[in-house]
């Protein structure tokens, strides 16, 4: 049985307001970088540049949902995404 491909995103928390509601940073995996924000209160996650975006789309938010009240603005985080980039 073949291994399940893994790519590892690194995630770097740059601006945070909770009086705001928004959570911005930075997501690098394989070859792509994108830089988001992160409504927390509305639950809306844009990601900028579109190119990749479907790919990141949907684990940076389940990352960023399950850690919001972990991230600090200047923290370095990873977590794996079940597909090669």
């Amino acid at each position: 049985m073949g291994r399940l491909p893994k790519t590892t995103a690194h995630v770097r928390v740059t601006q945070q307001s909770w009086q705001r509601g928004v959570l911005q940073g930075e997501v690098t995996a394989g070859p792509y970088i994108w830089h988001f924000e992160w409504r927390f209160r509305q639950g809306h996650l844009a990601i900028e540049p579109s190119c990749g975006r479907a790919l990141i789309q949907e684990p940076l938010g389940r990352f960023l949902e399950k850690c919001d009240y972990q991230l600090e603005p200047g923290g370095d985080y990873s977590f794996t995404i079940r597909a090669q980039l």
